[in-house]
């Protein structure tokens, strides 16, 4: 299976992201991360979905400074 097309873990997803796990599981229970699914007892993210969260949290750069 290709790295590309298997689900993350939610070790993986924290570190892509750079935040401590503790984080990314308080973002799931407020349902302000990204979009996971519940594989059995374990929590699973899809890469693209990941990035496409990531992306739509982009800021713009501040102007006039």
């Amino acid at each position: 299976m290709n790295t590309q097309d298997r689900l993350w873990t939610l070790k993986e997803t924290a570190e892509f992201l750079g935040i401590p796990q503790n984080t990314l599981y308080q973002m799931n229970w407020k349902g302000t991360g990204p979009r996971s699914y519940k594989v059995g007892r374990h929590r699973r993210y899809e890469p693209a979905a990941v990035r496409a969260w990531l992306s739509e949290r982009a800021s713009e750069p501040e102007r006039g400074r």
